[in-house]
């Protein structure tokens, strides 16, 4: 079977721009050319820029993606790093999070104070200015 760039973007829920982008830095392999230099893919690139979206969609880094291909294109490698990279990446999630609930605390506080007056009498934008 074979794909033209629109229909690996289909297949795989990714952007064009994105999947040429992809290319360039060295996540997908550059794809074979028809007769007429357009783009040829398989299914291996479809299973790959899968793989890739849902690694970034996750959060990794490109470069975690990078390490976590080059882990996937040698299996009898050990999954070591895959658990750093993924423990690494859960640690990144708990901080942001962490940080969005302080964020929340404080814009309910706004929200809990706010007045019916004058913007001069306004707790949002007095809390905004200290």
């Amino acid at each position: 079977m074979t794909l033209s760039i629109g229909a690996l973007a289909k297949a795989s829920d990714v952007k064009i721009p994105t999947i040429r982008f992809y290319e360039e830095i060295g996540l997908l392999p550059q794809p074979r050319r028809a007769a007429n230099d357009r783009r040829v893919y398989d299914e291996a690139a479809v299973r790959r820029l899968t793989f890739v979206r849902q690694a970034r969609q996750l959060g990794f880094s490109v470069e975690a993606v990078r390490n976590l291909l080059d882990l996937s294109d040698h299996p009898e490698r050990p999954c070591g790093e895959a658990n750093i990279l993924a423990a690494r990446q859960l640690d990144d999630v708990e901080t942001k999070i962490a940080r969005l609930e302080t964020l929340r605390h404080a814009l309910r506080l706004m929200v809990d104070t706010a007045c019916d007056g004058q913007a001069s009498d306004c707790r949002v934008i007095e809390a905004l200015a200290s």
